[in-house]
């Protein structure tokens, strides 16, 4: 009867202290715990304003079958900390949550703590330095097609689609993940969307996507200076590129505009995302495409894409490592785009791939290729005379 009295109480006091303002004076320390299953963990507790008198704050889990503290009821005399022991139950997730009818403490559903109780520590170790390859892969698979057409002076065989496409997808990747990053007014929107949330969006989130601008900036300079033949961006891309960009500034403008918030600016950042999501889905057709036209991967590094394969393969492997040591499948299969994208950019690799070393491998160009990639027939039929003289 007494447990039924407390989860009343802690749920009309949340509604109470929802409508507050003011931001909560308590500090949880750490504010994510991990714990391996069947063993314990513990966190503090400690107020931010002096006291006046003695404080109750209730403590209860969102899932306490995963995870539960052992003493519910914690006394806060001063600005000295508490500290709570958390038993871990079940492998899986919960937020410890607090609430306290002290208007002193402020909003307490903004301080919790995240507990992820896990199957083994070691798998931990090893989810992390697997993310950390695949960032790095991901991160170097830009170079072997710049030093490629360094050492052929020639971009031909690289498509120019999957260049603009690389360009604006990556460009709208940054403005979404500098968005969320840096931006305290969205960052406070989305605090608002998912108040127990976590910002999907990490420093070195950032940094792929702004290195990643700007070594294909680099690659499209190549382009402009290096021999290209009469390869160009298609009309299809640029009309595809053309419709993004007027989506983005029409809905740009409505933000702005807005007096009711019909778009806001978290909403806004993420439609940049969306566009990630489109040119992510189409960007390897083209050259795929033009591989299959020539019949050979000539000017088009596989480097590149073995990287990326490696990157991409890592990414699913640590997901699902994700999933198995925190018994989280939905974080796989309740984010089909996510895992769809990886899943689908292995499949182009693996495509790449058997391009280069099985259906065309050591293919030249076509001799129509060759043609249009010297710009006239006239040096070919001149050295097939010279030929034919030596001969006779």
């Amino acid at each position: 009867m007494a447990k039924m009295y407390k989860t009343i109480f802690f749920i009309l006091t949340i509604i109470k202290l929802s409508e507050a303002k003011e931001a909560s004076n308590v500090t949880v320390q750490p504010t994510d715990l991990s714990i391996v299953v069947g063993n314990n963990g513990s966190f503090s507790l400690q107020s931010k304003v002096a006291l006046d008198e003695p404080v109750l704050i209730i403590l209860m889990s969102s899932h306490p079958k995963i995870a539960t503290v052992e003493d519910e009821d914690v006394i806060l005399n001063d600005t000295s900390k508490v500290y709570v022991e958390v038993q871990s139950l079940k492998v899986g997730r919960t937020d410890i949550l607090l609430n306290s009818t002290s208007e002193a403490l402020g909003r307490l559903d903004s301080s919790f703590l995240r507990v992820s109780v896990i199957v083994s520590e070691a798998l931990s170790v090893l989810i992390i330095v697997v993310g950390w390859i695949y960032f790095v892969a991901w991160s170097i698979s830009f170079y072997p097609q710049v030093i490629l057409n360094f050492h052929r002076k020639s971009v031909i065989g690289l498509n120019f689609d999957f260049l603009a496409y690389n360009l604006i997808g990556f460009s709208a990747y940054g403005i979404f993940n500098i968005g969320m990053f840096w931006i305290p007014h969205i960052q406070e929107q989305y605090e608002e969307k998912h108040p127990r949330g976590i910002n999907p969006v990490l420093i070195n989130d950032v940094c792929f996507t702004l290195h990643a601008i700007f070594i294909t900036t680099v690659t499209i300079i190549q382009c402009l200076i290096y021999e290209r033949g009469d390869q160009r961006v298609s009309n299809i891309c640029r009309a595809l590129l053309i419709l993004a960009g007027l989506f983005s500034f029409i809905t740009l403008i409505i933000t702005i505009a807005s007096k009711e918030n019909l778009i806001s600016w978290l909403d806004y950042i993420y439609y940049f995302s969306y566009i990630k999501l489109g040119v992510t889905l189409i960007k390897y057709i083209p050259q795929a495409w033009m591989n299959y036209k020539r019949k050979s991967t000539d000017g088009w590094s596989i480097g590149n894409i073995l990287l990326d394969f490696t990157g991409g393969s890592l990414s699913l492997v640590q997901m699902f490592l994700l999933a198995y040591n925190n018994d989280d499948w939905n974080s796989i299969f309740g984010d089909p785009t996510k895992f769809g994208l990886g899943f689908f950019s292995i499949l182009f690799d693996i495509l790449f791939i058997l391009q280069h070393y099985v259906w065309y491998r050591g293919n030249s160009p076509k001799v129509e290729e060759r043609y249009s990639e010297i710009g006239s027939k006239e040096p070919l039929l001149n050295g097939l005379t010279d030929s034919y003289e030596s001969f006779k």
